[in-house]
């Protein structure tokens, strides 16, 4: 299969070196040319087996099609269950068990195990370049941490994340440097974009994304959603719908390229929060990017949504684009008043992302659908505790591998906004790689 840029402007090249490159040479986001549709009555025993069998025609030709199946295993070791809430129709699907407790556990071990396994054994050391709004640089430095043949720089917002993601993400050390930025997580991710199509910063240093800008992070986390709406359609005779917690769009994304293949899966909505870019576009509003808005819901504070542009590519247009999905924001306010609400009402403690699901899955109910949804939870509450925890009440203990990471010493060295001086510190760190 070739991927083509979405901005037209390179040449269409095999799935190996999309994952290399991460990013397009003219600044495009690498696309399928089309979308396979595949015929997969049955879930997997596991979601490993699931996935396997789901990415195998975005891998025909590559180096890695033979190793699908077992890198999919390695990747995907821990559970994504499908739990049942208190109101008969909702679900929780959580993806929230693995290493970093966030989704993107999911999408950044797989690509660390593709690029790993795509890297010659004498080739110079990738720097992987991550912009994250809160999970996924951890997610990211803890797949590639301590690889052979690999470095990792993570920029943050500084300020604009939650006390236990800043130190998840600097707490790996070794071949993972954390840069604190002067700015939004949009500054981030246009420092990261601007070194990527820099033609000669990347004469002297191979440099690689595992943002959601990467197929490697996008095209895995299909998986949950085929698994789960392929057990769904297995129990119940029909499509499972979902709400997914929005922000840079991968995660929905991934649920709309899965429906487009074939598999089960109804409506899709967009829940933001107060940057509610993408809401006012399916309103009807021109889409236009904003500077970022902190919220409590951090890791959705995103004003640019990247992936917007695979998108708008894959569709004729506008009209297309709205009819694919809804999409709806929530503020603070009601975040909070989701949490709160939410053990009682639904018999779970939610991170302030997937209260945002949850706010909008009681609006679908309040106009009378009754469908069945699922909301995805992104992340694990007990990485956002000091907004949490005085909502429900309680503490809320983190999972034993957050436990261990919040154990570790961390540490985030400050950036500003000015690229040359990004630049100048990513080569010499690269210099010493």
């Amino acid at each position: 299969m070739k991927f083509a840029s979405t901005r037209g402007q390179a040449p269409q090249v095999g799935i190996d070196d999309a994952l290399a490159a991460g990013l397009a040479p003219d600044g495009g986001l690498y696309v399928p040319v089309t979308i396979p549709q595949v015929t997969i009555t049955h879930a997997g025993a596991t979601l490993a087996d699931t996935a396997a069998v789901l990415l195998a025609p975005y891998f025909e030709g590559s180096r890695l099609a033979a190793q699908l199946p077992d890198m999919c295993r390695s990747a995907f070791d821990f559970p994504v269950p499908l739990r049942p809430l208190k109101q008969s129709g909702d679900y929780l699907l959580e993806l929230f068990h693995g290493p970093t407790a966030a989704f993107k556990d999911i999408g950044a071990r797989f690509l660390a195990e593709a690029l790993s396994r795509l890297r010659a054994p004498d080739a110079p050391p990738t720097t992987i370049l991550v912009a994250t709004s809160g999970d996924t640089g951890a997610a990211v430095g803890a797949a590639f941490h301590r690889r052979e043949g690999f470095q990792v720089v993570i920029l943050y917002p500084d300020g604009r994340v939650s006390p236990r993601q800043a130190h998840g993400l600097g707490c790996f050390g070794d071949n993972v440097q954390v840069l604190r930025v002067d700015g939004t997580f949009d500054d981030c991710q246009r420092l990261v974009k601007q070194a990527l199509t820099d033609a000669s910063l990347r004469e002297t240093a191979v440099l690689g994304s595992a943002n959601s800008i990467s197929l490697g992070r996008l095209l895995p986390q299909m998986a949950y959603y085929a698994h789960a709406s392929l057990q769904f359609r297995a129990e119940h005779g029909e499509p499972l719908n979902f709400v997914i917690p929005t922000g840079n769009l991968g995660n929905a994304l991934a649920a709309w390229l899965a429906r487009s293949m074939g598999l089960p899966i109804g409506e899709i909505v967009l829940a933001s929060n107060a940057n509610d870019v993408l809401p006012r576009y399916f309103a009807g509003a021109d889409y236009q990017p904003q500077p970022g808005k902190a919220t409590i819901a951090n890791a959705m504070d995103v004003g640019a949504p990247s992936n917007f542009e695979r998108l708008r590519w894959w569709h004729d247009d506008d009209a297309a684009v709205r009819a694919s999905m809804q999409a709806c924001s929530v503020d603070d306010d009601q975040i909070r008043q989701a949490i709160s609400a939410a053990p009682d009402r639904h018999g779970v403690v939610p991170c302030p992302h997937t209260a945002i699901g949850l706010h909008a899955l009681e609006g679908l109910r309040a106009k009378g659908d009754r469908r069945p949804w699922a909301v995805v939870a992104t992340a694990h509450p007990a990485k956002f505790e000091t907004v949490v925890e005085p909502l429900v009440g309680h503490v809320v203990a983190p999972p034993p591998a957050l436990a261990t990471a919040l154990a570790r010493p961390a540490s985030a060295e400050p950036l500003g906004l000015d690229y040359a001086a990004f630049r100048d510190g990513l080569s010499a760190h690269t210099a010493t790689a």
